[in-house]
């Protein structure tokens, strides 16, 4: 287990940010780590990061408690928090010689150019930081939390400021790291969570309100069947009332409906069989799956 987060509560004077909070994740696993502002998603990620110490309950990481293991547990750590600390007068290359040195990495110029090269700043290298724009900054800061070849990975807002075609390449980047490091982060792009991780944890006020897989995690609590349905010519919404169990339907164009049933069974069985009673031809019929934003929103407003 590279983490394990017991019963953790964190008090910044009488706000409790976080609150009897538990979660596992495993080697080799992607967690998105969600929540609205002021959830307490970097509150969490600071203290798995020995950067403050938790009010209550524990917090090991690569079985090491922060807190009795601080220095060993950095050592094992990368992170890349929201607001990216760099220093702006540093040249790329020298700023990343230097963070290297601070974590005293063997070959410390090869790995220096493997960063550089890995996360796309080979033309940037002899710019000053300063100088770069805020994705290029994201890949210095990304560049720094991972020079150590750190065993977990801890990503605060790790795409922000990117492009479209630079955020492909991170994407591509964290997906290929998290083959055989655990890898922990937050975002507000739902598409992102849904294109790089495997599990999501959705916190809220402090708690947490949803642990599943990224697939499954988008028929959480919900029993309603949702169907796209086209037929071949113009049907009325009075005629669609007569499908048995049928709740509501929605009209797309003269052809094309959205129909939602809550109770049990194929709906679409119960579509087939009412077009064939009123000879009509289905030219397309395919389940439609609420999306992670409308799971997160339910779970978070």
């Amino acid at each position: 287990m590279s983490i394990e987060i017991k019963n953790v509560s964190k008090f910044y004077g009488p706000q409790k940010a976080l609150n009897e909070v538990s979660f596992s994740i495993n080697k080799g696993e992607i967690v998105g780590f969600l929540g609205p502002n002021g959830a307490g998603k970097s509150t969490m990620m600071k203290i798995i990061t020995c950067y403050i110490p938790p009010s209550r309950g524990e917090a090991i990481v690569c079985g090491m408690d922060v807190m009795e293991n601080s220095l060993s547990v950095r050592k094992k750590v990368g992170y890349l928090p929201e607001h990216n600390p760099l220093y702006l007068d540093m040249y790329v290359k020298e700023y990343l010689n230097f963070v290297a040195s601070l974590h005293k990495v063997p070959n410390k110029k090869a790995r220096v150019e493997d960063m550089i090269e890995m996360v796309g700043l080979t033309l940037e290298r002899k710019k000053k930081i300063g100088a770069l724009s805020k994705g290029y900054r994201q890949r210095v800061g990304l560049a720094s939390a991972m020079i150590h070849d750190p065993e977990v990975l801890i990503l605060d807002e790790p795409t922000s400021g990117l492009d479209p075609n630079q955020l492909e390449d991170i994407r591509s980047l964290i997906k290929s790291i998290g083959k055989d490091k655990t890898v922990m982060l937050s975002t507000h792009i739902m598409q992102e969570v849904e294109a790089i991780c495997d599990r999501v944890i959705i916190i809220n006020r402090g708690e947490i309100v949803a642990d599943k897989g990224a697939k499954e995690i988008q028929q959480f609590e919900d029993n309603r069947q949702v169907i796209f349905v086209e037929f071949e010519k113009h049907i009325s919404r009075s005629q669609l009332g007569k499908i048995e169990g049928i709740k509501n339907s929605k009209k797309l164009t003269d052809t094309q409906w959205i129909i939602e049933m809550n109770d049990e069974g194929d709906i679409r069985k119960r579509v087939a069989k009412f077009a064939q009673s009123h000879h009509l031809l289905i030219l397309e019929m395919r389940i439609e799956e609420q999306s992670l934003e409308e799971v997160f929103k339910k779970l978070t407003k």
